[in-house]
This record gives C-alpha cells, structure tokens and sequence, in this order.
C-alpha cells in the first residue's frame, strides 16, 4: 500500500493510525485544522523512518478536502491513493453528558458538518484519485447503531456517517466500509478508559490492508472480526 489518508490525524487514534501506516512502509498523508500540529506529526514520522505529508485542512470545507486529495494523490511514488481513513472528528460538551434535548444548535450543527458532512466531503473528493484496489474506512462506535442516553449529537453525526459510508459502497467500485473502535482513551473521550489508540490502529490496517474486502465494502468490522481474522 503506498498512499494512505487520514484525517484528523494530529492526535489520538488519528496520529496512532498514521504511525501505524508509516511504519509498514506507506506514505501517509496527514491532515488537521492546526498546521503546527500536524507538521509534528509529520516529523515525528520521518524522524523515526517513515514518510509523511502534512497538510492544513479542515474537512468541513469542501475546497480544502480537495486539496488534501490532490496533494496526497500526487505524494507516493505511484500516482493516486490507495486507503482513506476519514478519521476527523469533534465532540462538544463532557462526553457522555450531552443529551440531545440540551445540545444547542451550534453543537449540532458543527458535528455534523465535522462527523458527517466532513466524511462526505472526504470520500467525494477521493473518488477521482483512488486506486483500482483502493479502500476506504469510516472510523465509528456502536452509539451509532445502538441509542445511548448522554451521547446526543455526537452518535446522530457518527449514525449519519456509517449511512454515507454505506452508500458510498453501494455506488462505488472502492471498497468503503465502517471500523467500529470500540471505547478508546483519547482526548475525544475525556480519557475515560478503553483501548489505547496504538491497539485501534493495528484494528484499521487490518480492515486496509488484510480484511477479505466482500467482508469491508457496506459493513461494519470491529474487534470481534479483527481477532477471529488474526487468531
């Protein structure tokens, strides 16, 4: 696998994901709101051997995906990508206490520009350069198919999500499908416990790169697939 995006990739599962790339040889190509904070990461990469692309943008305007899909299919040694992981997201609020009855619309409305409308302008704007074999992974939990009091607008955006993964995969011929992490300790989560984020990227490689593809494109994979897949 030579060029692989991730979005969100400054911090927590993001950043693992990204190192986890590099270090099986891939280019990767990173992306966040914050320059500074991804050119770290990027370095931190190349300091231990891989190589790295960062990239200043924000999934929830459109222009700048474009030019992170761009940027990245030109990156590797072979034109095109080959995996997207459109990790980026924000929760607002302490998580788990944030009813939907008392999120105000501007929290709303940003989770779902980011969780969802942001996955959708990812994919969208990969389509013209992925490559023939190409997947690409939507990052999610069971809140977005199992209703959990306190998570509010956060599980509606990751519903929204795996609904535009899905038909994603039913219209294109890339393999497109949802990693369900599971409780993972990032700054996302407040760090309340779970599965360190080096662990979950192991988990989203695997679904890249080894997973039987029929099993990927239009479902979901998780923890239970991954350790079946690597007893």
């Amino acid at each position: 696998m030579d060029t692989v995006v991730i979005t969100g990739g400054s911090r927590g599962v993001g950043r693992a994901v990204a190192a986890d790339f590099a270090d099986a040889g891939a280019h990767v190509v990173v992306c966040s709101r914050s320059a500074d904070d991804i050119e770290a990461v990027a370095a931190d990469i190349e300091a231990d051997g891989g190589e790295a692309t960062a990239v200043r943008a924000d999934v929830r305007d459109e222009y700048d995906a474009e030019r992170l899909l761009e940027t990245a299919a030109r990156a590797g040694d072979a034109p095109g990508v080959d995996c997207v992981v459109a990790n980026a997201g924000v929760y607002h609020g302490p998580p788990g206490e944030t009813p939907l009855f008392e999120t105000s619309y501007s929290s709303f409305d940003d989770m779902l520009r980011t969780n969802a409308r942001g996955v959708f302008a990812t994919i969208r704007e990969a389509v013209p350069h992925l490559s023939a074999d190409a997947r690409v992974l939507v990052p999610s939990g069971n809140v977005a198919r199992e209703a959990k009091a306190g998570v509010g607008a956060y599980a509606v955006s990751k519903a929204a999500a795996e609904a535009i993964a899905r038909q994603f995969a039913a219209e294109l011929d890339a393999t497109v499908g949802v990693v369900d992490l599971g409780r993972v300790d990032t700054e996302l989560t407040n760090h309340g416990g779970g599965r360190n984020p080096e662990s979950v990227a192991q988990m989203v490689r695997w679904a890249a790169v080894e997973a039987d593809p029929e099993a990927v494109d239009g479902e979901v994979v998780g923890l239970a697939e991954w350790k079946r897949a690597t007893a």
